[in-house]
């Protein structure tokens, strides 16, 4: 399988890099609790430090809402995954529970700052093409809404679009059931190479102490 990000988005964001992360006989069930209290202390501590803050002054959350203005995605209108999550824990609305792969995606996206997409592996069809959506490009959300990714960036397949740094889709999302799964890592454009790398390798670790397999991980750019 090949992972690349599309000319157009290269040019309209230079720095646009992702990492990919790729696992293999991974077992996914419920959080152990280690994990479960992590999440809920973590959501916690950061309700207090944002009591006095905007949301869009958080370094990544600025970050990443800089790169949807240069791809024409209206940050106020859809924003970042990461700064939703945000958004819910000012609110004091914190994410509960899914499953041990969704769990630990929503701690790393909040402890980096960053949007973070796991898929499972074997629901894509071919190479995997980051790019910016056009007018045909849409799909069912794991929100269960049909999302249009016109100038929204998307990551697909031979079949279509299936996730984005917005809102992922339903068709290649995450169960109990996934053994393969393949981490897309929206890494902060201002974060040098060597420390996207440490990122993702602690990334990997953590997922594969919690759901065994193998991993292998790189940086596209």
């Amino acid at each position: 399988m090949e992972i690349r990000i599309s000319p157009q988005l290269k040019e309209l964001v230079p720095d646009f890099k992702v990492g990919i992360i790729q696992y293999d006989h991974i077992e996914v069930g419920d959080s152990p609790q280690m994990i479960r209290g992590r999440l809920q202390t973590f959501q916690e501590s950061l309700f207090f430090d944002l009591e006095d803050k905007p949301v869009s002054d958080v370094e990544g959350i600025t970050e990443w809402r800089d790169i949807f203005k240069k791809v024409g995605t209206d940050p106020n209108r859809y924003r970042p995954s990461v700064e939703a999550i945000y958004r819910r824990i000012k609110k004091q609305n914190f994410l509960h529970s899914i499953h041990s792969a969704a769990d630990l995606n929503n701690f790393f996206s909040i402890q980096y700052e960053i949007p973070i997409g796991i898929y499972d592996a074997d629901t894509i069809n071919g190479d995997i093409e980051i790019r910016v959506g056009q007018q045909e490009d849409e799909y069912m959300g794991i929100n269960g809404r049909v999302i249009a990714m016109k100038d929204k960036i998307l990551s697909s397949d031979d079949t279509g679009a299936f996730g984005s740094p917005y809102v992922d889709s339903e068709r290649t999302a995450v169960t109990v059931e996934t053994k393969k799964a393949i981490q897309i890592v929206y890494l902060k454009p201002s974060l040098q190479k060597d420390s996207c790398e440490k990122l993702i390798t602690s990334l990997g670790a953590m997922y594969t102490q919690v759901h065994g397999g193998s991993v292998q991980s790189f940086i596209v750019e």
